[in-house]
C-alpha cells in the first residue's frame, strides 16, 4: 500500500507540474485569445516536489483546480484534440490519394455517368473496394438512396466498413455501416453500406426492386459465389425496370470479359495496381504434412531475415488448421531468447470475433514481425500492408455436392492456378517479395486454370427456396451466368418436397413460405417449425444457433489438452449425442450468469457463446414474427423429454442426413459409407447406436460425420424416410 501511495503522489505531482508548464506557455501559444483571457507567464511559478505537503490519511494529494485552471486545461485539451484530428484527417487524405485508384477517380465517375452498368477490373490493393463507393457518395449518388457494396465474406464486409467509416469520419453504423447475417450495424442515416452477398439476396425478398438503393457495387465478383451468381441474374432484370439505377461489377483480372458479355457488352474500366516482382519457390516433392512445413518455413524466414524485410502471410484451408499452426508458432516463439525478434501471430477466419480480425491491419511495431494465418479470404478480399513473404499450402476447403448421392461435404482439394497466382501476388504489393509454395512445380502445372463457380458444385436447395419465394418459377430457363445442371436443380426440388416446403405441383406451401423467412438453411428452418409443433422450440433454437455459428466453441490448448478433454466429456449427453452436448454447454453458461470466468474454466470461447446468444435472439424474433409457439407450457415437461422432443424436431429437418450402422461405419441411403468424427461425443460410444443423423460431412482420409445424434426408427417412418 505504501508503494502504491508513493506512486499516486508521484503521478499527481507530475500532472500538476505539467499543467503549470502548459499554463506558463499558454500566454505565448494562445496569443489569439482575448486580452482579458490571456495568462501572463509571470503569474505562475513552477511548483517543485519539495513544495508539496502530504496527508497520508487524505485522498486529496494536490490543491483542486480552480475554475480558471479548469477552463485553461479544457482549452489545452481541445487544442490538442483538434491538432490530433487534423493530423488524422491529413493522414487519411494522404493515404486515399496514394492509392492507385485515386488518379482514375474522375474518369471512373464519367464512365458511371454515361453507363448504367460498368465492369471494374482492379488488382487487390488498388483501393477499389474502399474508394469507389466513397467517390459515388461524393458525386451525389446517395441523395436518392443508399450506395451498397456486396462482399462474398463477412470478415471483408466488417473490416472494409470499419475502414471506410474511419475515412469519412463517421461512427460505424451511421453514415457508413454493414449488414451481415445476425449482425446489422446500419441505421436510417446510413449512406454507404457494405453487406454480404447473401444478405443482399435476402433483401430482394422484401423489396424486389431494391428501391432504397441508388447504386450498387458487386465486389469480388470473380469469386463466383452462389449468392453472387443469383444476384447477377436478378440484377440483370432489375436494371431494365430501374433505368436510373447504377450497377458496378468489380472483379480481379480473372474473366472480366465474361462479366461484360453477360451484361450486354458493358464497358470495362481498368485500374492498374501496384505490383512488385515476386520470387517463387517450390518444394522438391509433395509435403506429407503441410502444417508442419508451414511452421518450419516461418521459423526459417524469421531467423534468417531481418524484421525490416517484411511480414509473413500463410494460406491454409480452415479454422482448425489455422489454430493448429498458430499454437505451434506461439509455443516456438515463447522459447526465443532476447536476441530474437518477437513474432506477432494474427489468425484470420470467418468465426473470429471482429475485434480479433482487425488485428491483422494493425501496423507491425518496429523490431517485430507479424505472421498472418488466413484462409483464401486473404487472396483478394482483404489487403494487408507489409506482407513480403507468402507461404501457400496450395489447398482450399469447399463445399462439394454430388447430386447422384444427394450428399454434400466439406472437402479439401487443390487450388486453381488463378488462386495460387493471386496468393503469390500478396507478397509483392509494397515491395519485392517471395512466395514459398509447399508443393512441387509439377503439381502447379497440373492445376486447373480457374476455380469452379460455386453454383456448379454446391447444394442449391436454399437458393431454390429463395428464388421460388421471389416468384421465379422457371428456374431451368433463368438467366444464370453458368447454368447449374438439371440434376442439381431436380435434387433441390426433391429435397424441398420431402421437407414439406413444396406441394406435388412444385408450389410453395405455408411451411415453405415460413422456411424462406429464416436466414438459415432449409434443414434448420424446418426443424424450428417442427419444434413449434412439438412445444420444444427453446431447445431447438439453442441447438440451431450453435450449429449456425459454425466454428468450434472450444479453446484449442495443447498444454492442458487432457484436462480440457475431460471437461468437454462432462457436457456429454447420453441421450442427445452431439446435439444434446451443445444444449448442455449453452444451458450451463446461462446458469452461470453468462460469466466469462465460467468459459475460461471450461475451455470455452466466451465471445463465441455471445455470438450464439445473438443468433438465438434474432432467430427468436423471426419465430415471433411467424407466430410460432414458444413453449407456453414447457415447464410441465421433464428436461429429458424436452430433449427427446427437440431431437424429433431436428430429425424433421435432417432425416435425409441419416446413416445406418454397418460394421465399423455407417451407410447412407445412397450406399455411401461414412464414419463418426473422432471429435464427436458419439465416437467411442458402446454399443454403437443403430441409426444416426448428422449435421455435416467432412472429407479427409475418410468421409466423417460431424454433429451426430441418435435417431429413432419410428421418427424416420413418420417422415416417410426408411433406410
Amino acid at each position: 500500500m505504501e508503494r502504491s501511495g508513493k506512486r499516486q503522489r508521484t503521478e499527481s505531482e507530475k500532472q500538476w507540474h505539467d499543467l503549470q508548464q502548459k499554463r506558463a506557455r499558454s500566454a505565448i501559444e494562445f496569443s489569439s485569445l482575448k486580452s482579458k483571457d490571456k495568462v501572463e507567464p509571470s503569474s505562475y511559478e513552477i511548483i517543485t516536489n519539495t513544495q508539496f505537503t502530504h496527508n497520508d490519511n487524505s485522498d486529496t494529494l494536490l490543491p483542486e483546480l480552480d475554475e480558471e485552471d479548469r477552463a485553461l486545461l479544457e482549452q489545452i485539451e481541445l487544442e490538442e484534440a483538434l491538432d490530433n484530428e487534423e493530423k488524422r484527417v491529413k493522414s487519411i487524405e494522404d493515404t486515399r490519394k496514394s492509392l492507385p485508384v485515386y488518379q482514375f477517380r474522375d474518369s471512373f465517375l464519367e464512365m458511371v455517368k454515361n453507363n448504367q452498368v460498368i465492369i471494374v477490373v482492379g488488382e487487390t490493393g488498388s483501393g477499389k473496394t474502399t474508394q469507389l463507393p466513397q467517390y459515388l457518395f461524393e458525386d451525389g449518388y446517395a441523395k436518392n438512396g443508399i450506395i451498397g457494396c456486396s462482399q462474398p465474406r463477412r470478415v471483408a464486409a466488417v473490416s472494409v466498413a470499419t475502414r471506410v467509416a474511419d475515412e469519412v469520419g463517421s461512427k460505424l453504423g451511421d453514415k457508413v455501416g454493414y449488414t451481415i447475417r445476425f449482425d446489422d450495424k446500419s441505421n436510417s442515416k446510413t449512406k454507404i453500406k457494405y453487406l454480404t452477398d447473401g444478405m443482399l439476396l435476402r433483401e430482394f425478398l422484401s423489396d424486389v426492386t431494391l428501391s432504397k438503393y441508388s447504386a450498387l457495387m458487386i465486389d469480388e465478383a470473380h469469386e463466383r459465389t452462389l449468392s453472387t451468381d443469383i444476384l447477377l441474374g436478378l440484377l440483370k432484370q432489375l436494371i431494365i425496370d430501374r433505368p436510373n439505377f447504377k450497377l458496378i461489377i468489380a472483379s480481379a483480372t480473372i474473366n472480366a470479359q465474361k462479366f461484360s458479355t453477360y451484361f450486354n457488352d458493358a464497358p470495362i474500366f481498368k485500374i492498374p495496381g501496384r505490383r512488385f516482382p515476386v520470387e517463387i519457390f517450390y518444394t522438391t516433392k509433395p509435403e506429407p504434412n503441410y502444417l508442419q512445413a508451414a511452421t518450419t518455413t516461418v521459423m526459417q524466414i524469421h531467423l534468417s531475415q531481418s524484421t525490416q524485410s517484411g511480414d509473413i502471410l500463410i494460406f491454409l484451408t480452415g479454422q482448425d488448421e489455422i489454430e493448429t499452426v498458430s499454437q505451434n508458432l506461439y509455443e516456438l516463439s515463447s522459447k526465443f531468447d532476447a536476441q530474437v525478434a518477437p513474432l506477432i501471430i494474427c489468425p484470420i477466419y470467418a468465426n473470429l470475433p471482429p475485434e480479433e480480425q482487425q488485428k491483422i491491419f494493425t501496423p507491425t511495431p518496429a523490431g517485430s514481425r507479424k505472421v498472418v494465418i488466413a484462409t483464401n479470404i486473404a487472396e483478394t478480399s482483404l489487403t494487408i500492408n507489409g506482407i513480403t513473404f507468402v507461404i501457400d499450402c496450395g489447398f482450399v476447403k469447399e463445399n462439394i455436392f454430388k447430386p447422384t448421392t444427394g450428399i454434400e461435404s466439406l472437402e479439401v482439394h487443390s487450388c486453381s492456378k488463378a488462386s495460387v497466382d493471386q496468393r503469390a501476388g500478396r507478397a509483392g504489393r509494397t515491395a519485392p517479395g517471395k512466395c514459398f509454395r509447399l508443393f512441387p512445380k509439377s503439381k502447379y502445372l497440373q492445376l486447373s486454370s480457374n476455380p469452379k463457380p460455386e453454383i456448379l458444385r454446391v447444394n442449391l436447395t436454399g437458393v431454390v427456396l429463395m428464388m421460388l419465394s421471389l416468384g421465379i418459377k422457371d428456374l431451368i430457363h433463368f438467366d444464370f451466368m453458368d447454368p447449374p445442371s438439371t440434376s442439381a436443380l431436380a435434387k433441390s426440388f426433391e429435397e424441398l418436397y420431402s421437407l414439406g416446403a413444396l406441394n406435388h405441383l412444385g408450389v410453395l406451401t405455408k411451411i415453405g413460405k415460413k422456411m424462406s423467412s429464416f436466414p438459415t438453411s432449409p434443414t434448420l428452418s424446418r426443424a424450428l417449425i417442427k419444434a413449434s409443433e412439438l412445444n420444444c422450440i427453446d431447445q431447438v433454437l439453442t441447438i440451431v444457433s450453435m450449429l449456425e455459428e459454425g466454428g468450434s466453441i472450444w479453446i484449442n490448448t495443447k498444454k492442458e489438452r487432457d484436462r480440457a478433454n475431460a471437461i468437454k466429456r462432462g457436457f456429454k449427453s447420453d441421450v442427445g449425442g452431439d446435439m444434446g452436448s451443445l444444449l448442455n454447454v449453452y444451458n450451463s453458461w446461462i446458469q452461470s450468469g453468462k460469466a466469462s470466468s465460467w468459459c475460461r474454466d471450461n475451455y470455452i470461447q466466451f465471445k463465441t457463446l455471445k455470438r450464439i446468444e445473438n443468433i438465438r435472439r434474432q432467430l427468436k424474433i423471426v419465430c415471433n414474427r411467424l407466430q410460432l409457439t414458444l413453449d407456453s407450457d414447457s415447464a410441465e415437461i421433464r428436461e429429458e423429454l424436452k430433449l427427446i422432443l427437440a431431437m424429433k424436431a431436428l430429425t424433421a429437418g435432417f432425416f435425409m442426413h441419416t446413416a445406418h450402422l454397418v460394421g465399423e461405419g455407417y451407410k447412407t441411403k445412397k450406399g455411401q459409407v461414412v464414419y463418426i468424427h473422432p471429435s464427436s461425443n458419439m465416437f467411442d460410444i458402446s454399443p454403437p447406436v443403430k441409426n444416426v443423423i448428422y449435421f455435416e460431412l467432412v472429407q479427409t482420409k475418410r468421409e466423417y460425420m460431424r454433429g451426430v445424434m441418435p435417431v429413432n426408427d419410428s421418427w424416420l417412418e413418420e417422415y416417410k424416410f426408411v433406410i
